[in-house]
């Protein structure tokens, strides 16, 4: 799954265009490699998000192509963040 696509259904990100933008300015990695927004992302992958100041990491415990609100928490683990 798309890298982009992965943020906005496990709703890191609200938006796709803006998970797109975050990686267009190298602010997402996989597995310590800056993404590019058609980056492909498998379970196990560990993703780091800079949101300003703050860096979050995770790792991807889940790919869905359809997920309900509630049930996002089960796609990822905060490792730091």
């Amino acid at each position: 799954m798309r890298i982009d696509k992965y943020l906005k259904i496990s709703r890191l990100i609200k938006r796709r265009t803006v998970a797109k933008e975050a990686c267009d300015q190298g602010r997402v990695s996989i597995n310590d490699h800056v993404a590019k927004a058609g980056s492909e992302v498998t379970v196990g992958d560990i993703v780091q998000l800079e949101f300003g100041t703050k860096i979050v990491k995770i790792e991807v415990l889940d790919l869905k192509e359809h997920v309900k609100k509630e049930r996002t928490k089960d796609m990822f683990k905060i490792i730091e963040g």
